[in-house]
């Protein structure tokens, strides 16, 4: 019934949101922002109706979450880096009814998963700034899955990617895109000496990683880059441990897909992390 039109590795750094702002940082990251609209602007394109997020800033110690409230709005501060993103409006409008389909399928597939439709559990920022350059006029609808998972498995999380595809192709009239946002390596630079990396990545290691993995990407080497993602999150810091990674995957087809990455913004360094925008064909 149902088409998964869309699927992407994003960034978030809050960077772009400073970005914005006067001052010496303002249009340091255009070209992220420039490819969050480039995606948004495809998946409107495509007729998508309603964006998922595998955001790795939605902490979980327990189970799998959707949040498919009706509608998000507030004022948003980040008690990570409250200094990068202060006072950010939002509004955007949910799907319980997807957030529900997606839930009871992960959880038939055996990962239990819960939807909260009827909650006061704000986004967050690995849902919001993306949100704000690809769906300014709220033309999406916007949900949200925990990604940022502590004590889980990947491979339950790529299982879940795959029953959240099924739900949409099976039992879902619309179309939808998934994104995993988050970034490659995530070693943040060291207190103290953080203005200096905010263009760098913090280590050779680090950074010499992310390009052979993009190389695999660009490639569709997914076979082994299945293989070697639980050892790549965890040597090379992956952003809530890749889970949003390992989710959208499983969507696509876990170590038997094939599809070649289209990189939309090129690789580059952010407060020591590694980062990048990339559409990988459905």
């Amino acid at each position: 019934m149902g088409k998964l039109a869309l699927a992407a590795k994003i960034t978030h750094v809050p960077s772009m949101y400073l970005s914005e702002l006067p001052g010496q940082h303002q249009g340091c990251r255009q070209a992220a922002i420039d490819g969050h609209k480039e995606i948004g602007r495809r998946c409107r394109e495509l007729g998508v109706d309603t964006i998922v997020v595998f955001d790795t800033h939605w902490l979980v110690n327990s189970g799998y979450h959707i949040n498919s409230a009706p509608h998000f709005e507030g004022v948003y501060t980040s008690n990570e880096l409250p200094h990068f993103i202060k006072n950010l409006p939002y509004q955007y409008d949910g799907n319980p009814a997807l957030g529900s389909l997606l839930a009871e399928a992960a959880t038939a597939a055996g990962v239990h998963t819960r939807a909260h439709a009827t909650t006061t559990l704000a986004l967050e920022y690995g849902t919001l700034v993306p949100m704000r350059y690809m769906n300014p006029d709220r033309h999406f609808n916007v949900v949200s899955v925990s990604a940022l998972c502590t004590v889980h498995n990947l491979q339950d999380s790529a299982t879940l990617g795959a029953a959240f595809r099924r739900a949409v192709e099976e039992q879902y009239d619309g179309t939808v895109a998934f994104f995993a946002s988050g970034s490659l390596s995530h070693r943040f630079a060291q207190n103290g000496v953080a203005e200096q990396y905010l263009h760098k990545v913090w280590s050779p290691f680090l950074e010499t990683m992310d390009h052979e993995v993009i190389d695999m990407w660009r490639r569709g080497d997914w076979k082994t880059f299945c293989a070697m993602l639980p050892e790549y999150a965890d040597k090379c810091h992956g952003e809530g441990f890749m889970h949003d990674t390992a989710m959208l995957l499983g969507a696509l087809g876990w170590d038997e897909y094939r599809g070649q990455a289209e990189v939309i913004t090129p690789y580059f360094g952010s407060s020591g992390t590694g980062q990048i925008n990339v559409v990988l064909p459905v």
